[in-house]
């Protein structure tokens, strides 16, 4: 199975054969299946050693959100990106070492000097309230730069800012930051606010099929900002929204046929206004 969202539905394997071959499915199926091994905790990953060699005792990424170490390459503490880096946007744009240190995940990126999370560094920043206050600020940063604010810091409701325009000029030319959402989306559920996923997903998926916005963002937000949301339930919900108002509907190839034909027989209540 390359995804565990309708695991306990029954399968249909005549709809899976007749799609399997187009391109759309085959992008999808190839993402979902990443998605899973991260929402699943990547199985079979050993936890022992970093990437590169480094002890399970070393935290990096913690000793970082304590203030404790800069970021490498750049030599940059937190609070120094959280006093200097609001609203630069040209730098957020252009330098691409940073993200790694901001949103950590258990597997590698970009930046070599940037190092994965593991088990036991995950259990210590969940108990660490500073680490993730700092997490939070490094997230509405972000949401900044894509034209968004943290409207409710308990519940994770977004909201676009009045600069939304300008800054959805810049996703659209910058198709990298596809890959940066993802990464925050993870890092969001594994290092405490799984909450935080669903209400960012809820906004690009109605920017982009409900306004007709972000062409560019549009596939990814299908294919992998859906399947980072953790919460099984949160993950039906986007997927029934995303189907609503996806067109054409034949075309829908994130959930089996046998799901969209219950979609096809509820009904949608009325959206609510931006």
């Amino acid at each position: 199975m390359y995804d565990s969202t309708w695991e306990d539905h029954p399968s249909e394997e005549t709809s899976e054969r007749r799609t399997k071959h187009s391109n759309k499915f085959n992008r999808f199926r190839s993402a979902a299946r990443d998605m899973q091994k991260y929402r699943h905790d990547y199985p079979g990953q050993g936890s022992n050693l970093y990437f590169g060699g480094q002890q399970q005792d070393d935290m990096p990424n913690l000793q970082f959100y304590r203030g404790q170490i800069p970021s490498s390459p750049d030599g940059v503490f937190i609070e120094d990106f959280h006093n200097k880096w609001h609203r630069k946007y040209s730098k957020m744009e252009e330098v691409h070492s940073y993200i790694q240190w901001w949103f950590p995940l258990q597997e590698p990126g970009m930046n070599y000097q940037a190092k994965e999370l593991t088990k036991k560094e995950i259990e210590a920043f969940l108990e660490d309230g500073t680490a993730k206050q700092r997490l939070v600020m490094s997230y509405k940063l972000m949401l900044d730069f894509y034209g968004i604010e943290l409207s409710n810091d308990i519940t994770g409701e977004v909201k676009l800012e009045n600069n939304w325009r300008e800054r959805f000029d810049n996703l659209e030319r910058n198709t990298h930051n596809n890959l940066r959402i993802t990464r925050i989306l993870k890092c969001l559920g594994t290092l405490g606010f799984p909450h935080y996923q669903a209400p960012l997903v809820r906004i690009f998926l109605e920017q982009t099929l409900v306004k007709g916005k972000l062409y560019n963002v549009k596939e990814s937000a299908l294919n992998y900002f859906i399947f980072a949301v953790i919460a099984k339930q949160e993950r039906r919900n986007l997927v029934k929204y995303a189907y609503a108002h996806y067109e054409p509907k034949h075309e829908f190839v994130w959930c089996p046929k046998t799901i969209q034909s219950i979609f096809r027989g509820e009904t949608f209540p009325d959206e609510k206004p931006n």
